[in-house]
This record gives C-alpha cells, structure tokens and sequence, in this order.
C-alpha cells in the first residue's frame, strides 16, 4: 500500500499475530470535514489516551500539518509525552487539571492546565510565581453534567477574589455536554445556558463547550473552539444517521490454522458451537487481549466474503467458520479484515453493546501498526 510507514517500536510486520493500520489522511479529512462546519470558530483536536489508541504523536504530526495547532490530553503525563514529539510551539491544555505537585514540571513542559476547582486555580498561580513568569490557564466549569469543573459556588469565589488570576493567563473558559449525541434534547440547551451564565462571571476569554457530537449542534454550540476527539479517528457523531466522517481504521488478523470439522464437533471454550455438518474452519491471532470484545462474536471477512465467528472469543484466537471460501484460499499467514471496509467501528460497537470510543482506546498493543 502506498504512503505507508511502519511504526518502528512495534513487533515487525512479519511477526505479529495482527495489523493496525491507521489512515492519517483520513483523519486529516475528517479535521477539515468538522472545519468546515465552524463559520467563526476554531478546530483542535482531542488526542488523550494516546489519541484514543492510534498514536497521539502521529495524530499530532498529521494534524498539525493541517492547521491545527491546539491540542487537548486528559493527564499531565500525556502532556509532557506530547510536548516532546511535536515541539515547543503547538498549544496543549490538560483536561483533568494537575494532580498537586506536578506543576513545576508541567508548566516547564509549557503544558497549559485546566483548572477544574478553586484549590487547582491556586496552585497553578503559586506556581507562576516560583516561575517567576506568566502561565497560561483555562477555567473548565461544570455546567450540568457533575463530573469535571468548577461549580457555580465555585465560579463565585473565583470572582470574588481579585486575586485569583494573578501572573495567570486565561486562555480558555471551557465545559463539557453531557448529551451532545441526542440534537433534540432539552439538556444540550441547559447545559449552554448554564455555561453562559457562569462564564459570565470571569474574566473575558475564549470560550468552548463542543466535542465531536456538540459541533453537530449548530452554530449556537461553537463558541470559539470545538473540541473533537472521536469524530476525528472515524466514529460516528450523530449515532442513527449517516457517519459524516471517514473511516481512519483497519485491522486485520492472520490465519494461525485451519482445520475440517466433522458434523457433531464443538469449538471453544464451553463448547458453546456444535457444527451441523462437515465445515471448515480457521483460527486467527486476534482475542480479548488485543481489545477485540469477548462479547463481539461478529465476522471477519477474506475480500468480499463474510466469514462468521464460532464459538466463544479467546484471549489471543478467535475461530471462523471459512466454508464458504474454496477449499485452501486462506492458509496461515494470511491476513482477514475485521475493522474496514467490511465492519466499522460502529459496527463492532453496537454488536459489543458498547460505544466506538470504547472500541478504539482499547485497542491492543501487541499489533503491527502502520501509518498510512
């Protein structure tokens, strides 16, 4: 495949049981895609947990190249691992705020916290005073969803302490909707007329309440800065209707084995299958310790063939039933899809009971990746 490089700290391409290939055109389609959508505002671009899954460096790289130039992790950690791979000029604030004693480090890194409470506010300012400079701080304030930021209590002291923003930057006033996947409820309204309400009380800055699914609310919902994460890496925003994005995964797996099964013969643990008749099978390197859901007894697909999964899901193999291909097409080796062109990760969601996200910062990391 052309455009293709290989991770090099990943098992070589001969090697591994599995192949995670990650489009970063796709991704940077899709960061012009949710772009386009923003008359006034402003695109980053979520990239914690490792930019769920893919690679945070690489996305960032991508990204970057793109125009982007603001970037979101959930830790600290996260932060300074992503300061080193794309240089000193990129902006990266910290969702979750800094744990005490992490300051100093995070502000050397010129990693730009999230105050979540009135405790994490004063702590960023002592450290802009042992810095001897100005830091740059973002307020995240909780607006309805009770989970991150500060409370409206919280919001007033801030206020009332003129101090509060002593040798501080604010750079961003942001929260978070609760329910930005479903347009027609009345919380994304209550959510935006809380934080409103609440900004109102600190001192004028940019303001940013969408993630992925919010900027799929309207204009109304922009403010200055959106926030996608999973959008950008191909899950579906707008749940029930058409996927405005492209897909940026395919993952596939190889043959370990194939066998014939006699009618009467079972397969996996429990012996949860018994073939009706003679059928052949194979067993791929893929199971619930590379993130494939135990629950998620899908298909894989050789081509345009879809070939269902038997039997329960291991930790490193799954079996699929092959009768349908000629008899010695897929020997081991081989490679089948299961995220792509024939699955998405939507797809494998929904047959898991859970959500895309899910699905992509769980991932494994025992697979050959490749950055196309």
């Amino acid at each position: 495949m052309s455009g293709m490089h290989d991770s090099s700290d990943r098992p070589g391409f001969a090697q591994a049981g599995a192949i995670l290939t990650i489009d970063l055109g796709a991704v940077r389609e899709n960061f012009r895609r949710l772009s386009a959508r923003l008359p006034s505002a402003s695109c980053a671009a979520v990239v914690k947990a490792d930019g769920y899954g893919l690679g945070a460096a690489e996305i960032a790289a991508a990204l970057g190249e793109e125009g982007c130039s603001v970037f979101f992790v959930a830790h600290a950690a996260e932060g300074i691992a992503l300061r080193r791979a794309i240089g000193p000029q990129p902006e990266i604030f910290v969702l979750n705020g800094l744990h005490a004693g992490a300051e100093d480090v995070c502000a050397a890194n010129s990693l730009t916290a999230a105050a979540n409470s009135v405790e994490q506010l004063a702590a960023w300012r002592a450290a802009a005073a042992r810095a001897g400079r100005t830091l740059p701080v973002a307020v995240q304030i909780d607006s309805g969803m009770s989970r991150l930021g500060m409370s409206r209590a919280e919001v007033a002291r801030v206020a009332a302490d003129p101090a509060s923003f002593d040798g501080l930057d604010l750079r961003l006033v942001l929260s978070h909707l609760a329910c930005a996947e479903e347009a027609g409820t009345a919380a994304n309204q209550d959510q935006r007329t809380a934080f409103d309400s609440l900004r109102a009380f600190l001192p004028p800055a940019p303001a940013s309440l969408s993630n992925s699914s919010g900027i799929f609310l309207g204009d109304a919902y922009h403010y200055d800065m959106v926030r996608p994460g999973a959008a950008l890496y191909g899950v579906n925003p707008m749940p029930g209707r058409a996927n405005p994005m492209e897909q940026a995964v395919r993952l596939q797996a190889r043959i370990i084995q194939t066998r014939h099964l006699d009618a009467g013969a079972t397969v996996g643990y429990g012996h949860t299958f018994h073939a009706a008749g003679k059928m052949e099978v194979a067993t791929i390197a893929l199971g619930y310790a590379d993130g494939w859901p135990r629950r998620a007894a899908t298909a894989a697909w050789a081509d345009d063939t879809k070939l269902p999964m038997v039997g329960r899901v291991s930790m490193d193999s799954i079996v699929i039933d092959i009768s349908a291909l000629p008899a010695g097409q897929l020997k081991p080796g081989d490679l089948v899809d299961l995220i792509g062109p024939y699955q998405t990760v939507d797809d494998l969601a929904a047959s898991a009971g859970t959500i895309g996200y899910e699905i992509l910062t769980g991932l494994g990391r025992r697979f050959h990746r490749r950055y196309q």
